[in-house]
Parts: structure tokens; C-alpha cells; sequence
């Protein structure tokens, strides 16, 4: 068997002209959606990034301002940013891109955002309105995961899905959003005794550990989907997920590919949320 590509690149080509048409209409109505980045310190991955997400925001319409801070900014200085921000009506949504500094707290700093602002999806506000199925913001990148099983019409309902890892920005949110599809959903992690136990009864596995190779195929379910969230690099350098690609696609029914799956989604959803913050706060 040869999986199918799940094109995460052709998906959120798609979403972003969706975008761009609901921007479009909000724009006629006097209303210009807004995201501002916040960006402390000079990590190149997140100067890369953030230039990315600002990119993406001005090719659909929404109007993104990026602000650079240098890496010893002050947590208070950072709050009281945030909160200037909370009060600006013209801005829709905040982001500050992590890692964080070693000085600030990360979680002190999130929960500081206006839940109504939160596009990342971090706050705890969001993760309560996502377990609780309240309206909320999705964290993008398990959000994008979700996006992607609906592009091929997969019926969650019933099925067994196993995740891979418990971060709060990606695995225990994609187990919720699974669940709310009426999946039946284990998750996995590093004390998890036998990994390929469970992933051999999964009839969806969603990888997201930050390891490679953590999923090869004598451990995938022939048919299965699976979903790489994983990012790293091989001996020569190059991007490759969490999944063995190779091995794994003789198996699975539909696969992601690494560059060019979750990581265009993830982005996508971010412009997404950011989008329905503006429509929320039009009333629309």
C-alpha cells in the first residue's frame, strides 16, 4: 500500500483565499482585522517566524504589526504592553511568539492577553472553553491537524486515535478536539510502557513528541492515518518530522509529509482565528 498525501500546502492555499474573501467583507463594513506580534530577544527560528506570519497576514488582508523588544525586557514592561493592547479596539488579536526569555514566565505572560485576543490559543480561558466545547480559539497547530483529516472526509466518529505526546500547545488539545469528533482517543507519551501497542490499534495516530523516527512502520495499523506535527533534522540537515516518511507511507492510508503538511496549517489557522477574533468583536 502507498499512502495518499494529506497536502497541507494546497490546504491552506485554501483557507488563506477563504480568508481573504471574509476579510474582504469586514473591510467593506469599515472594519480592518488586526494581529499584533510581539517578539522578544533575537532567536532566529522566531525572527523567522513571526516574518512569516506577518507575511501571510498582509497577502489576505489582516493588517499585522510585529514589535521587536530586546532579549532583557522587563516582565512588567512586557505586561504592560499586552495590556495597552487588550484596550486597543483596532487590535483583534495578540501573539507573543515563545520561547519566552528565561527571565519572563511564559504562563504569566499568556494569561496576561484578553481571552477575546488570545488567536494563539494558550490561554487557560481557551483550553477551558475547548474542554468544556464553549466557543473559544483552537490552538493552531492541532487545529490545522483537524482542518486536514476533514479535507480527505474522515469520520472521526468511532474511531480510535492515539496521540502522540502531551504538550498543553498540541497534544492534550488535539486529544480534546479528537474526542469532540466522537473518536475514541489514548494518549501516549515518555513513560507510556509499550508506544507500539497502542499505535498498532490506531486507526489515526498523530505524532507530536519532537523526535524523529518515533513512529516507524512495523508500528502503524495498515490503512491508518497518520499526522506528523514533529519538526527536526536529519544527519544531513534536512527538515523531517516525527515519523519514519519512508517506511511509514508503504502502510498508512493518508500520510503528511514533512516540510509541507502541519506547518502551512499551522499558520493558516492562526490568520483563521485571528479573523474570527475581528468578526466576533464586529458582531458578525
Amino acid at each position: 500500500m502507498t499512502a495518499r498525501l494529506i497536502d497541507g500546502n494546497a490546504l491552506a492555499q485554501a483557507i488563506r483565499a477563504e480568508v481573504a474573501g471574509r476579510t474582504q467583507a469586514l473591510k467593506a463594513r469599515g472594519i480592518q482585522p488586526r494581529l499584533a506580534i510581539l517578539l522578544v530577544g533575537e532567536d532566529p527560528a522566531s525572527q523567522v517566524y513571526t516574518k512569516h506570519k506577518v507575511a501571510d497576514s498582509t497577502a489576505t488582508g489582516l493588517q499585522a504589526t510585529l514589535e521587536t523588544f530586546p532579549a532583557d525586557l522587563s516582565e512588567a514592561a512586557l505586561l504592560a504592553r499586552i495590556r495597552q493592547l487588550n484596550a486597543d479596539a483596532s487590535v483583534h488579536g495578540i501573539l507573543v511568539q515563545l520561547p519566552l526569555p528565561r527571565h519572563l514566565d511564559a504562563s504569566k505572560v499568556i494569561e496576561t492577553i484578553d481571552p477575546a485576543k488570545d488567536v494563539d490559543g494558550f490561554h487557560v480561558a481557551s483550553a477551558g472553553a475547548l474542554v468544556t466545547g464553549q466557543p473559544g480559539f483552537w490552538p493552531c497547530t492541532p487545529y490545522g491537524c483537524m482542518k486536514m483529516l476533514e479535507s480527505i472526509g474522515y469520520d472521526l466518529r468511532g474511531k480510535h486515535a492515539v496521540v502522540i505526546g502531551r504538550s498543553n500547545i498540541v497534544g492534550k488539545p488535539m486529544a480534546l478536539m479528537l474526542l469532540q469528533r466522537s473518536a475514541t482517543v489514548t494518549i501516549c507519551h515518555s513513560a507510556t510502557t509499550d508506544l507500539a501497542a497502542h499505535t498498532r490499534q490506531a486507526d489515526v495516530v498523530v505524532a507530536a513528541v519532537g523526535k524523529r523516527n518515533v513512529l516507524t512502520a512495523d508500528m502503524v495499523k495498515p490503512g491508518a492515518v497518520v499526522i506528523d506535527v514533529g519538526m527536526n533534522r536529519n544527519e544531513q540537515g534536512k527538515l523531517c518530522g516525527d515519523v519514519d516518511f519512508e517506511g511509514v507511507s508503504a502502510v498508512a492510508g493518508w500520510i503528511t509529509p514533512v516540510p509541507g503538511g502541519v506547518g502551512p496549517m499551522t499558520r493558516a489557522m492562526l490568520l483563521v482565528n485571528t479573523l474570527e477574533a475581528a468578526e466576533r468583536a464586529a458582531g458578525a
